[in-house]
C-alpha cells in the first residue's frame, strides 16, 4: 500500500491561495462565453460557506442569438459576487476571492455585507473597487501568481487514498 506524503508547510497553499483555487473551479460553471468568473465565501475559522460564478438567473434558458452580441447580454448577467452573497448574512463572512476583481457596484455590496477582506486575480476595467476598500478599511489584494495552482495531479493505477 502507497502512502501520501504531505507537502511541508511551506508548500502548503495559503488561505487567499486556497479561496482562488476553490473561485477558478467555480469559474468554470459560468454559462458566460466571453467571461467567466468564480467567487467562494470564507468565513472566520476559513472555512467555506459557498460558491457562485457569474450567470443567468436559475431555470432560464437563453437561445444561442443571447450570447452573439457581447454588450446586449451584459445587463442580464448576475455577477458571481451577487449569487455568493445570497448564500451568507451580513458579518458571516471574512474573506471572499473572485477570479475578477469586483465591479463598483459588487464592492459596494460585499462592503454591505461587512466582508473584510477581497482577493481577486484579473483586474476589471473601470472598477472602483481599491477607493471603496480604501475608504471602508477592507483588505483588497490581487493575487496574479496563481497560474499553478490547479493542476491535475499523476496517480498511479496501484496508488490508494
Amino acid at each position: 500500500m502507497s502512502m501520501i506524503e504531505l507537502p511541508p508547510d511551506s508548500q502548503r497553499l495559503s488561505i487567499p491561495d486556497y479561496a482562488m483555487a476553490l473561485a477558478h473551479v467555480a469559474s468554470l460553471r459560468s454559462e458566460d462565453p466571453y467571461r467567466k468568473v468564480g467567487a467562494v465565501a470564507l468565513d472566520f475559522d476559513n472555512r467555506v460557506i459557498g460558491t457562485a460564478y457569474n450567470g443567468l438567473a436559475p431555470g432560464y434558458n437563453a437561445s444561442p442569438e443571447f450570447w452573439a452580441d457581447r454588450d446586449a447580454r451584459r445587463s442580464f448577467m448576475i455577477h458571481a459576487e451577487v449569487n455568493l452573497c445570497s448564500l451568507f448574512t451580513r458579518g458571516n463572512v471574512k474573506l471572499i476571492a473572485c477570479t475578477t476583481e469586483p465591479c463598483t457596484s459588487c464592492m459596494q455590496m460585499l462592503c454591505a455585507y461587512g466582508v473584510r477582506e477581497v482577493y481577486y486575480r484579473e483586474s476589471y476595467p473601470g472598477s472602483e473597487a481599491a477607493a471603496i476598500c480604501a475608504r471602508y478599511g477592507i483588505h483588497l489584494c490581487q493575487l496574479e501568481n496563481v497560474t499553478g495552482l490547479i493542476q491535475t495531479s499523476d496517480f498511479s493505477s496501484d496508488s490508494r487514498i
